[in-house]
């Protein structure tokens, strides 16, 4: 094929038309000529161009397809491109039709229709930018107005030129010329030309492939290791597509080769080739299509930015000549190049210094190694890089600066932290104090897009690493960057909050349309007005509801978005860029550093605080006081300057009267003194969010009840702040926190609020909260949120799974639950989660995927997938006898979780904990509950515990003590010979895809390293790496210890051990022994309690029974009459006889009364206790209670009960526990031996047989079937189907060759025809899938047996050798070979299998084992006739496949189709499939599908005989 039959551009784009007016014309031939030349083109795409265009389809001529243009567009003759549709388009206006709406681009047209997809933008751009200015010779960085297009397709051809020096190492000129007059550009490079032949699969030159085609070039080998710019084909092409005129020039192997595109790329020029022995060579020359940039000429500062990449050819390539214009350029090399940036600085200093004599920035300069220099040199304050990978300028950065930054940071902050004691510096502040210079060859580099502004690739794939030497870093502390860090950030941060000041005299801010401005601010009566700071939208609302009240003029409302930042410790530029204060400063007129008498130069004169009567609202009002003591401290010190704003948090009406209540404390109080407080409706004010507009009206209306103000601050009140809010005060906040005493609370029944009261009552509430939230109970090891998750488990009764998300909205409402869904979705995987390395205990079952240990956990399946239920083992931990003795906590008057739980054994040594509060953290280790349960024994024989290691379930690694809180856990590894050893188990807390990354780093980045290479076999329980390495490799290494070469080392710490008390104070525990000793006596005491209550129960039980045969007896003995009389007197009586009351109906169940009892429907509720209905559970016993049977039984029972208190009595508190941990041992056993079974057995409880299969499809498994038969496994071997109700007789299977069954030959039955509708039903229930024969039917078409699906009863039809499928309404002819059906009206029985589980067989509505009736009008009456009929040709569809004969499966009647889709099927059905059968005869088959109206089910398939 020609250059010309493979690509024919034949396209012209006008240069006078927009972007937005380009479309293709049909380009108008008439010749003869041209209509031969274009007869290639198929009648069908001629029949619907003249469907089109009927009278312009005969002139017109057709081209060929190609590559690049569009499929169904035609030339028109002035060289624009259009379509017949467009035309049309045009003639009837803006109406269009479906067709013309709908285009289809080819990749030139779309290249140049959205250009920014490839180029960039192709507008007009201002950006500061590094620039060469011609003038001053020198880089400036200005602001350049460029279009960044433009600019991408000249700079795509000089990294081509660049790219060459790493192809051709002799290559060593670079010329490049700017011609501004012509509008024309040219690239010269020097070296081997581009191979002038032709392409052997692609029939067209090189050269031309290359530049004329588009994803073209040899960037596409991955495999490769390339250390050039290109990547994705575009490159050149865009410069090709983007100019009028492109040529090539290139000399190579005694040839020279020229070719020039005009016209976009779409005119293609005759190549030119000549003789040539001349120096070979590459030159590109073009002219940009100025007109599709927006531009009219190379403007000046477009020149200047493509200057400026020459230069940076000549700093970036070594060992080459670079020419711009005709003149060498004086670079040569990295370091000459940085030169140039620092003395522009330097001279911009000296321009804004008035000519000053300034110190030059010294830089920093290392060759790193052959493909890395790196340049350092302080900054202005500001991160700045000057970067390029494989000559391409990232202007943006990326992972290769980052790199070097980072490293340099890490050298030095400990110079830092050492010289300046107390700086907290971190890296992020010394970055901004950098100037980066980066030139750097990186392997197959890729970018965020194709401008290559940033590189994104991974620096572990960089194939070479980039480590600066400590010479480096040395020359680097002793550079300004130490003092810059230090002192210009002190003084740049008083300068910019300068810049940020308010304005006192401002009477209209503009900008911030969430400021519901006061009209008096900043006006003469600005010293009245009053910013009323709320805590969200919601919040705000409810105050500008009040403003109704008092009026807008001398009130504003600002609200915050959240918690405002922590000023004391924030960073400069955190302050700076926080838009909440920098608007409070505005709001309020606030000016940095300035000292305030009064109030007189703010625009208001007060400030209030409106939150949310909840902790963290306490914490915003602290985070308030902190910003104006860190920066304007004058102002605390203004009588009545800050207020607060307080709403009830509790609502209790009667009627029409109502009680506030401000704090819960308060309430609480009032709850003990009212003796009617029941009567009393409560409502809870968590936010301000739940109170209406007539309750702001109402609080704005007494606005003095509801207004607080803080007081003078006080000597001691900064230190009280600062301790709050400092980090460097962590130590004393700990001290502080320690000193809490519960039932602490701010009583707002006061005229002011001392800052000292605040932060002691109300701000350390809030730290308190943070840390409930985040360190565990001592006593059941359990987080807030954790115990929540149980807690609703218990109350639900969960029997079985159960979705996570459900469970997450159960816990959510039930619960109180305040916090996000995704934080307790977390919560729940967690508590389920069993690989090693999380939980030893799992309290949930994992039904799903939960997290394994190849990402620790993080590879969990959404919520809305899995599923979950409490584990068995969890109510042998949390005794369900202990619940009533719990304290339980209250949420809007509704208990909820209790404080703590007390599980038999202590649940934070089992499964450890960590966390992170205010002041504190925690991180305690797990441990073996054997040996916790042999230390409790211990104590209980009053013996010394034995010390613990950490353990966790299913670790084979070892686990020693190597100091003291210190413990070393070590993997496993192996050698197996010279070069190879074996890595069984990692460290606890070491994942396996992160252990991977650490292996790929021994194998180097060019595979020089130790490691050679690996090979993975572990799974999601075990860890198995088989590493190969070098013999001298493996020798270094043993030196060095496997275990420590490998890093298979991980280091625990127990010295961290933090805990709430039972006190629920924190407290640290310095050994697991100490939290035991601790646990024991709380946890004895508790089952003292559970020895109380129980016999308490049994006390009441045993009463009730007595008291129930007295009564009985007392009436058949005819001591006590009950007929004809007044309940009152009988209760009298009942009362003078000694029958002791119980509770009514409920109570009377929740004290352990199993008997119904029936009161009167007609009785009201007595409204106190004491009242006849305590009697009911005698009156209200069944009239055959009066029996003498009853009574022996109520006799029998409370002798059984009394037997039962006696062996309560007893046992000792010791003998009960003992007896919990012998349950919880066998639980733990049986949960232990079933988690190391679950990782080697398959859904169906069978044995996995591991072994090295290679992938087998149903067509591979086709070619097998015979062996795949003998092969099978016992469930999907044949078996005889048993017998429960004799069915009608019916002729016998005929045994074959191979031991199953065939049918006997029936006689075909005369046809019938049926109605078209029944016979569409028909097919539905003919071809619908058996949903719970699943797994049979996939076995079947896996081994390629032939089974017959008796399932479902059949239609008796008459005898015949084979019956064939008739042509139906869906295309499929299938021939299918049938089981015999016996005569008679009724349907042949499916007869059970012997060896089958009913979990595998088809669910029936009928009897099993009685014959179905036919019904008329069902879709079975035509099967009859569907299986007689011979079917018409089958027409074989292309593709399909050809498997051995097989029969068909019987369905069930069409009305079963709907009911064959319940989950339960597997388990309640009792009718197994029938064995399966050998055809008669081997033919092919053929594959055709049956679709149902109805829906189907995956994996069903017909198969048709040839």
């Amino acid at each position: 094929m020609s250059s010309s039959d493979e690509e024919n551009f034949n396209i012209d784009i006008s240069e006078d038309e927009s972007e937005e007016d380009y479309a293709p014309v049909v380009k108008k031939k008439t010749t003869t000529a041209a209509k031969k030349s274009d007869a290639k083109v198929s009648a069908k795409q001629t029949a619907k161009k003249s469907v089109t265009k009927p009278k312009a389809a005969k002139k017109a001529a057709l081209v060929d397809k190609d590559a690049n243009a569009g499929s169904d567009e035609e030339m028109s003759s002035d060289g624009g491109l259009s379509t017949s549709n467009d035309v049309q388009a045009a003639q009837r206006g803006s109406k269009k039709t479906a067709s013309e709406k709908y285009t289809k681009l080819s990749q030139l047209e779309h290249i140049l229709k959205r250009p920014d997809m490839y180029i960039g933008s192709i507008e007009l751009t201002s950006q500061v930018m590094w620039t060469y200015d011609s003038e001053q010779k020198r880089m400036v960085n200005r602001e350049v107005k460029y279009v960044p297009g433009f600019f991408k397709i000249v700079d795509e051809i000089l990294v081509n030129a660049a790219d060459h020096k790493v192809n051709d190492a002799n290559m060593d000129v670079i010329k490049a010329t700017i011609d501004v007059e012509e509008g024309v550009i040219s690239v010269y490079n020097n070296g081997s030309g581009i191979p002038i032949e032709m392409h052997s699969k692609e029939k067209i030159y090189i050269p031309e492939l290359i530049f004329g085609h588009l994803l073209s070039g040899s960037n596409y080998d991955d495999t490769q290791k390339k250390l050039t710019g290109g990547r994705n084909g575009y490159g050149a092409k865009l410069a090709n597509i983007y100019s009028h005129e492109f040529s090539v020039e290139t000399v190579s192997g005694g040839q020279k080769y020229v070719q020039t595109w005009t016209k976009n790329m779409t005119n293609v020029g005759k190549a030119k080739i000549t003789k040539n022995t001349k120096e070979e060579y590459t030159k590109i020359t073009f002219k940009p299509d100025l007109a599709r940039f927006g531009m009219t000429s190379i403007d000046d500062d477009t020149v200047s930015l493509l200057k400026k990449r020459v230069f940076d050819l000549a700093g970036t390539t070594k060992d080459v000549k670079v020419h711009l214009d005709g003149e060498r350029l004086k670079i040569k090399g990295f370091k000459q190049y940085v030169d140039m940036y620092i003395n522009s600085a330097a001279a911009d200093q000296a321009n804004a210094s008035g000519g000053a004599v300034q110190i030059k920035p010294s830089v920093v300069y290392e060759v790193v190694n052959n493909r890395w220099e790196v340049g350092f040199a302080v900054s202005d304050g500001t991160f700045r890089q000057v970067s390029f990978a494989n000559s391409i300028s990232t202007t943006k950065g990326g992972t290769h600066v980052n790199i070097i930054a980072d490293q340099i940071s890490k050298g030095i902050i400990a110079h830092i932290s050492k010289k300046n004691k107390g700086a907290a510096v971190k890296p992020a502040q010394i970055k901004n104090h950098m100037w980066i210079f980066v030139n750097a060859l990186i392997e197959n580099p890729t970018f965020d897009g194709q401008t290559k502004e940033n590189l994104t690739l991974p620096a572990s794939k960089f194939g070479s690493k980039p480590v600066i030497s400590e010479e480096f870093v040395k020359k680097v502390q002793k550079s300004p960057i130490i003092e810059h860090v230090l002192n210009w950030a002190k003084y740049k941060a008083d300068q910019d909050l300068k810049k940020t000041d308010g304005k006192s005299r401002r009477n209209r801010l503009t900008g911030m349309t969430k400021l519901a401005d006061a009209n008096n601010a900043g006006g003469k009566h600005s010293d009245r007005c009053t910013l009323i700071l709320t805590e969200g939208d919601s919040a705000k609302a409810l105050a500008v509801a009040g403003l109704g009240v008092v009026g807008r003029d001398n009130f504003g409302v600002f609200p915050l978005r959240g918690k405002l930042l922590n000023v004391r410790d924030a960073r400069h530029d955190q302050i700076m860029k926080n838009e909440e204060i920098q608007a409070i400063k505005k709001i309020m007129g606030l000016q940095h550093n300035k000292t305030y008498q009064n109030v007189t130069g703010l625009r208001y004169g007060r400030l209030m605080i409106m939150t949310d009567q909840d902790h963290d609202g306490s914490h915003i009002k602290g985070l308030i006081i902190n910003l104006l003591d860190c920066f304007f401290p004058t102002l605390l010190k203004i009588p009545e300057f800050l207020c607060e704003f307080v709403t009830p948090i509790v609502r209790v009406t009667k009627g029409k009267q109502r009680k506030d209540f401000f704090t819960i404390p308060e309430y609480e109080q009032w709850l003990e003194e009212t003796p009617d407080a029941r009567k009393w409706e409560s409502k809870y004010y968590k936010g301000l969010g739940t109170s209406k507009d007539s309750d702001a009206r109402d609080y704005f209306g007494n606005m003095k009840k509801h207004t607080i103000a803080f007081s003078t601050i006080e000597d001691g009140d900064k230190d009280l702040i600062n301790l709050a809010f400092s980090k460097d005060k962590a130590d004393d906040r700990k001290e502080w926190l320690r000193q809490f005493k519960p039932g602490t609370y701010l009583n707002h029944d006061t005229d002011e609020i001392p800052f000292s009261d605040f932060i002691n009552k109300e701000l350390i509430l809030f730290s308190m909260a943070d840390n409930v939230r985040s360190i565990p109970s001592m006593c059941d090891g359990l987080k807030p949120g954790q115990r929540k998750v149980i807690w609703g488990c218990f109350k639900r009764k969960l029997k079985k799974e159960i979705k996570v998300a459900q469970l997450v909205g159960y816990i959510s409402e039930h619960a109180a639950y305040h916090h996000g869904e995704q934080s307790l979705t977390m919560t729940i995987v967690n508590l389920a989660q069993d690989y090693i390395g999380s939980n030893n205990l799992n309290l949930l079952l994992p039904n799903g995927q939960f997290g394994t240990r190849d990402q620790g956990g993080k590879d969990h399946a959404s919520a809305r997938y899995i599923f979950t239920e409490p584990a068995p083992i969890a109510r042998a931990v949390f005794h369900p006898d202990d619940d009533p003795l719990l304290s339980y906590l209250k949420d809007d008057n509704d208990l909820i979780e209790p404080e703590y739980y007390l599980p038999v054994l202590p649940m934070v040594l089992i499964n450890g904990a960590e966390g992170i509060g205010t002041g504190w953290s925690t991180n305690v280790p797990c441990y073996n509950p054997e040996d916790i349960i042999a230390n409790i024994r211990l104590l209980m024989d009053g013996k010394e515990q034995v010390p613990m290691l950490p353990w966790w379930r299913g670790f084979n690694g070892a686990v020693k003590k190597v100091a003291e809180h210190k413990y070393e856990v070590t993997g496993i590894v192996r050698k197996i010979n010279d070069t190879t050893v074996e890595i069984t188990e990692l460290p606890v807390h070491k994942w396996t895809q992160s252990y991977k990354a650490e292996l790929e780093a021994m194998i180097g980045e060019k595979g020089d390293g130790p490691v050679k290479d690996y090979k993975e076999h572990h799974d999601n329980r075990n860890v198995h790496f088989v590493v190969t390495m070098t013999a001298n490799g493996l020798v270094e290494a043993e030196k060095k210890g496997l275990t420590e070469f490998f890093k298979l080392t991980g280091k625990v710490n127990t010295g961290n051990m933090m805990c709430f008390n039972p006190e629920c104070k924190i407290k640290k525990y310095g050994s697991p022994e100490e939290i035991i000793e601790e646990f024991y006596p709380v946890r004895l005491a508790y089952y003292q309690k559970r020895k109380d209550h129980l016999a308490a129960e049994l006390q009441t039980q045993l009463d009730r029974l007595n008291n129930q045969a007295r009564f009985i007896q007392m009436i058949i003995n005819k001591q006590l009459s009950v007929s004809n009389r007044k309940k009152g007197d009988i209760v009298h009586e009942l009362r003078k006889m000694g029958f002791r009351p119980f509770p009514k109906v409920s109570k009377a169940k929740a004290a352990g009364e199993t008997e119904d009892v029936a009161p009167d429907p007609d009785e009201e509720e007595p409204d106190e206790e004491g009242t006849d209905a305590d009697f009911d559970y005698l009156l209200g016993m069944q009239i055959w209670s009066l029996t003498k049977e009853k009574i022996e039984k109520l006799l029998k029972q409370a002798l059984d009960k009394e037997a039962e208190l006696l062996v309560l009595l007893e046992k000792s508190p010791i003998s009960l526990w003992n007896a919990d941990l012998d349950r919880f041992l066998d639980e733990w056993f049986k949960t232990n031996k079933n988690w190391v079974a679950a990782a080697t057995l398959d859904a169906n409880g069978k044995p996995i047989k591991r072994k090295q299969a290679v992938l087998e499809t149903r067509k591979s498994m086709g070619k097998k079937a015979k062996k795949y038969e003998d092969e099978s496994e016992e469930e999907f071997q044949p078996t005889k189907a048993k017998v429960k109700t004799k069915p009608k007789a019916g002729p016998s299977k005929i045994k074959d060759e191979d031991g199953g069954f065939d049918d006997p030959p029936v006689k075909k039955p005369p046809p019938k025809k049926a109605p078209v509708k029944k016979e569409e039903s028909g097919s539905e229930a003919e071809v619908a899938p058996q949903a719970k024969g699943r797994k049979a039917v996939a076995k079947k078409e896996d081994s390629d047996l032939e089974m017959d699906d008796d399932s479902a009863p059949k239609k008796a039809a008459p005898k015949s050798k084979k019956r064939l499928i008739p042509k139906r309404e869906t295309d499929s002819d299938v021939e299918f070979l049938d089981k015999p059906i016996p005569k008679g009206k009724g349907k042949e029985k499916e007869q059970p299998s012997k060896k089958r589980k009913g979990s595998e067989d088809q669910e029936s509505d009928d009897e099993p084992g009685r014959p179905v009736k036919a019904k008329k009008e069902t879709s079975q009456s035509s099967v009859t006739d569907f299986f007689t009929k011979k079917p018409e040709t089958a027409k074989k569809a292309a593709g399909s496949r050809t498997v051995s004969g097989s029969k068909p499966k019987a369905k069930p009647p069409a009305k079963k189709l709907v009911e064959s889709g319940g989950e339960d099927e597997d388990e309640d059905s009792d009718i197994p499939p029938p064995p399966p059968r050998r055809p008669v005869a081997r033919a092919v088959k053929k594959y055709v599908e049956i679709p149902s109206d109805e829906g189907e089910t995956e994996g069903d398939s017909m198969y048709q005989d040839d």
